[in-house]
């Protein structure tokens, strides 16, 4: 597997913040307000860099390595991205990128790999409880994927996190561009640490999404989610 650590990556967080108290339900409603409006913004955005990548028609990676291949500077730079990729084997005819995300793993030290396969499958556990994680836990996530076509520039990655209707947590991540290969890629995330006391315990929900520079969704998936005081007895899975 090839992993990719931390390049080319950036990320914008709102703080984990679960300790949403009686009194803070009445606001439930000015905070959705805020989280439209946010989304908005958010599709503004993407809307206004799908326009100004939309410079012209897109090209097959066989296409691309024949086009500007006097430019050595541009050469170069193709060679670095595609490094050993057999186009005879991946296919180099494909205008479009295909990303298939694979998994989702959760990683706690002491704990064996919670390994959850995507997109997860409707069931009464994902509507109640995909998995369960102990308060004050350190964690973290990683991704395997595939990507097959062409290239994908500006994969991004957005998690949203509510609890009782309220928003605790966003966070986007720029993961990078990958070139096809057969082999997955594996993309680890930085170490995090689940939020702790009374009010942080309790069922989550969430929405997990992976777009493109052009606004091409590969993965849009919800699920729910629990902080407990302790560890479950047996670990949850996705089966």
């Amino acid at each position: 597997m090839s992993t990719v650590v931390g390049s080319l990556s950036t990320k914008d967080n709102v703080k984990f913040n679960p300790q949403v108290r009686e009194e803070k339900l009445g606001t439930t409603i000015k905070d959705r307000e805020e989280e439209k409006i946010i989304e908005e913004d958010e599709e503004n955005k993407l809307k206004g860099e799908r326009e100004i990548m939309d410079l012209g028609p897109l090209f097959s990676l066989k296409e691309q390595l024949e086009k500007d291949k006097d430019d050595e500077s541009l050469r170069k730079w193709k060679e670095q991205l595609l490094g050993s990729v057999d186009l005879s084997a991946i296919g180099a005819e494909s205008k479009e990128a295909e990303v298939k995300i694979l998994s989702l793993t959760i990683q706690c030290p002491g704990r064996q790999d919670l390994v959850l396969p995507l997109p997860f499958t409707k069931t009464s556990k994902t509507s109640s409880c995909l998995f369960a994680l102990k308060e004050g836990s350190r964690y973290r996530l990683l991704f395997s994927f595939v990507v097959a076509g062409n290239i994908v520039s500006g994969l991004k990655y957005t998690n949203t996190v509510w609890k009782t209707g309220v928003r605790v947590d966003y966070s986007k991540k720029m993961l990078g561009t990958f070139s096809p290969q057969k082999e997955p890629y594996v993309y680890e995330m930085e170490e995090e640490t689940t939020p702790s006391g009374m009010f942080a315990r309790g069922s989550y929900s969430a929405r997990t999404k992976f777009v493109d520079d052009d606004g091409k969704c590969y993965l849009d998936v919800s699920y729910h989610f629990e902080i407990q005081k302790k560890w479950p007895t047996t670990p949850s899975t996705s089966s």
